[in-house]
Formats: C-alpha cells, structure tokens, sequence
C-alpha cells in the first residue's frame, strides 16, 4: 500500500510539472543531440507536446542516434553548433559580460555544445538546457556559470532532488527537497545559505508548498557544541537576514525536522520548520548523498533527480546512467522552472 501511495504521489508530482510545462511548451535545448536517449527523449517531448526540444550537434551524428534509438526525427529543430548563424551574435553577448574578453576566444567557446546552450538560454532562444547523460556534472555547471550566470544574490550553483517518499501505516505519502545532494562537497556558512535560500524557490516553484526549511545538523538547537555546529548556527543567521519571511530553522536533527513528537520533546520554543519540514538542506555533500539514498534505497522513495538551481534561467544536469523516463521526468521539472 506504501508503495502505491508513493507511486500515486509521483505521478501526481510530475503529471502537475508535466501540464505546466505542456501549457507554455517551452523551448529545451539539448547539448547531447549525439545520445540515443536524448534524441528518444526529445521525440516523446515533441510528440507528447511537453516541449519544442532542440538538438545540438553534427547532423550526421544527431541522425545516427536517431537509427540506433529507433525514431524519427521529424519536427524536431536540428542545429550544429559549428554552423550556427547566431555564433556572432553569442560571442558577441558572452564577451559583452566580461570586459576584456578576447573576441576570438568568445568565438570558440560559442561553437562548443554546452556553451552553444548555454547561451541560447541566455539570449533567450531557448527556455533551458539539460545535459550530463555523457558528461560529468562540472561540466554542466561550469558551462551554466560561464553562460547562464547565477540568479540575483546567489553566488552559489547547487542541486536537489525531488523526494517523493511512501506513506507507513496508512499515513498518505509524502514529497520534499533534498539539497545539496550532488554538487558542493564542504559549502561553508554563506554557501549553505545560498543553498537553502535556492532549494526553498524550487519548493515553490515545484510542490506549490510554502517552504518550510530544516538546517540539517548532529545536533538539535545548542545540544552539541562543534565547529560544525557552528557552521549550520550562521548559515542560518545569513538565510534570515536574506530573507526574514521565510520559515526556515536549524540547527535540527532530521527526526527533530521531521517528527513533531520528536521536535516537541527537543526544540525549545516556538519554530515554524521542526516537526514538519518540507526542505531539507544538508551540511556536506557525504550527508546528502548518504540520505538521499538511505530513503531510497531503505523507505522505498523515489528520487528524482539531481536537478541544478540557483541559476538566472533553468540549467540542469542529467546523471550518465539516465534512462528515457529519467530524462522526460527532468525535462518536465525544469520546464516547470522556467
């Protein structure tokens, strides 16, 4: 039964994200056009009318995915970066954003796939960019930074995942945000900040929730005394100053975020997060990895992601083991996004 309310939870989650994007049917640019399961995926995109997907790449080798996957390529937008009549024209703004920036040095970065993208997003000829299914998430976010920029007052790029966990003993299932999970190994006080600042946008944007966000910790509000403690105490001092109307609380263990018997026994006052978190922010990178596959793995849940945020305009990596579906799932979210 836990199991089908998670799945049940899942489909309504992403069948939302899936009429949003249908409803605006934006333009998603894939870097990868030379991947089998991209190609698959812009076909189902296309033909579902989820969105107008873009191909990068050679034709040649855009085609040959295109035979190996089994579909056809009709109405889907082709283009080889190498040959592309906007290439002046994105040099032109790249280098426009770093004075001093050689114009052939712009020139050649522009043909480049990832930056290709990038830019389109940038210029506004595309809606966002997913990539990674053959390369590894740093690229992705390097060519997002150089091209995209970050969202105003984040200085930070970050990930998450979209949790969808399975009720217990009859209790509906539940979905939440788990960040940072893939990108930022040891993010500092200002770094998580900005992580819990941008993981409560995507709460919004995604699960139409009010964020309500737990600093994760070993400790619970003062009951152990550590440097990294301490890290979790200012991060949260920052998140408030930034944004005062936002619940957000910490430090808390997750069982104190998340039980409200729990956090009634070892909070301390008032807190509008402890007991009922919807957004969990991670202190390391061990920490998320660790728990987002412990609820995976463990409590049945599905993981979908990792999904990049923090960026001005939508960019998201794709891990190289993503299936068709993986694809269709993260195109729907960012497109949700945008």
């Amino acid at each position: 039964m836990a199991r089908d309310q998670g799945a049940d939870r899942a489909r309504d989650v992403l069948e939302a994200c899936i009429a949003q994007a249908r409803a605006r049917n934006g333009r998603l640019v894939f870097p990868e056009g030379h991947d089998e399961r991209i190609v698959a995926a812009a076909r189902k995109l296309k033909d579902e009318g989820i969105a107008a997907p873009i191909l990068l790449g050679a034709p040649a080798a855009i085609k040959a995915a295109a035979e190996r996957a089994g579909v056809l390529l009709e109405g889907i937008e082709l283009r080889d970066p190498e040959q592309s009549g906007s290439l002046k024209a994105y040099a032109d703004l790249y280098a426009a954003g770093r004075p001093g920036a050689k114009a052939s040095v712009a020139e050649r970065l522009v043909r480049k796939p990832f930056f290709h993208a990038g830019m389109m997003v940038k210029a506004g000829d595309a809606d966002a960019t997913i990539a990674g299914v053959t390369s590894a998430t740093g690229r992705v976010v390097e060519a997002g930074l150089m091209t995209v920029g970050l969202a105003d007052g984040i200085k930070t790029p970050s990930s998450f995942f979209l949790m969808i966990v399975p009720g217990q003993r009859g209790a509906e299932a539940k979905t939440f945000i788990y960040a940072d999970c893939a990108v930022n190994v040891e993010p500092d006080s200002e770094m998580l900040a900005d992580i819990a600042l941008a993981s409560a946008e995507s709460c919004r944007a995604l699960l139409r929730e009010e964020p309500r966000v737990a600093l994760l910790s070993f400790s619970t509000r003062g009951s152990a005394q550590h440097a990294r403690v301490e890290k979790v105490t200012r991060a949260l001092a920052i998140a408030r100053a930034r944004a005062p109307g936002l619940a957000i609380d910490g430090e808390l263990q997750a069982d104190a975020a998340l039980l409200p018997a729990v956090a009634a026994k070892k909070v301390k006052g008032e807190s509008a997060v402890a007991g009922r978190a919807n957004v969990l922010v991670f202190p390391d990178l061990d920490a998320g990895n660790i728990g987002y596959k412990l609820t995976q793995c463990m409590a049945g849940a599905r993981a979908i992601g990792p999904v990049l945020q923090g960026f001005a305009r939508p960019v998201s990596d794709l891990s190289r083991g993503a299936t068709v579906d993986d694809i269709l799932g993260t195109a729907a979210i960012v497109l949700a996004q945008a």
